[in-house]
């Protein structure tokens, strides 16, 4: 079920969950939605959570101080695959969005840059091969070239004038581009807030943009040695090798991390 790419702290599996439900109260998880929760589809509106997944999320809500899902996708999509979820906080676009305590807020240095992203959406549909597809996130744009691999150099190209021309971030992914405002906000600085007060964090990611909440765990255990962070990849034939390198370990499918964590949660 898992494979580990370099030693993890403790030394082992049984060892890491041992340390994670002795610090429950104070251990926080953290997951990416696309290719960790969900198998990636040509068709982002198509994405669904494994079968298990919705469980045994809130199985382990019940078990520590928090649970949340960080994504790329706005927080209106991500609740409505996980509408059952009562204890789990969504982060969506990185970030730029929060869902917690039944309320969503945005930040508000974003909200200015709705117009921007609605034009530049319509651009790309006109100027972009119609086998691209565009994904308009309210405060951000996605370029998807998954069905049309070959014409990942063009999208990109298009994705970075257009960043250039009009002061955008971009932001590399699985077989996609995406165009944002340029706030400072990613994953990474969603963790290295979330786990200020924790001593314990786990994340599981499978995307480039995932490594800079792996780096945030490593940057807290820096300061404080007290803290445990654990960093799980999960494996894809895309981005997994680069991920699997920066991760404590690697799991194979979001099937493999609902099994990982309902193995897990029989520690506490």
């Amino acid at each position: 079920m898992a494979e580990t790419q370099r030693p993890i702290h403790p030394p082992s599996i049984a060892d890491a969950w041992a340390v994670t439900a002795e610090r429950a109260a104070e251990t926080t998880f953290f997951f990416d939605f696309d290719g960790v929760l969900s198998p990636v589809t040509d068709d982002p509106d198509a994405s669904q959570p494994v079968d298990a997944v919705p469980g045994v999320l809130e199985s382990l809500a019940a078990a520590v101080r928090r649970v949340a899902i960080v994504s790329a996708r706005p927080v209106s999509f991500l609740r409505s695959r996980f509408a059952s979820l009562e204890r789990v906080d969504l982060y969506g676009l990185y970030g730029l969005e929060v869902w917690h305590d039944g309320e969503v807020v945005t930040e508000p240095a974003a909200l200015p840059w709705i117009p921007a992203m609605s034009d530049l959406a319509e651009r790309a549909r006109k100027e972009l091969p119609a086998q691209i597809l565009v994904e308009f996130k309210r405060l951000s744009v996605a370029l998807h070239y998954r069905t049309a691999p070959q014409l990942a150099g063009e999208v990109e190209r298009w994705g970075h004038e257009q960043a250039e021309r009009h002061g955008l971030k971009i932001q590399g992914g699985r077989m996609v581009i995406e165009l944002k405002p340029p706030v400072d906000q990613d994953k990474g600085m969603v963790i290295t807030e979330a786990v200020r007060n924790a001593r314990c964090g786990w994340y599981f990611g499978d995307d480039m943009s995932d490594i800079k909440a792996f780096d945030a765990l490593r940057a807290r255990e820096a300061v404080d040695p007290d803290f445990f962070g654990v960093a799980v990849a999960v494996a894809n034939p895309e981005t997994g090798a680069e991920v699997s390198i920066a991760a404590d370990l690697t799991l194979e499918s979001p099937d493999a991390v609902a099994a990982f964590l309902a193995e897990g949660l029989k520690t506490f």
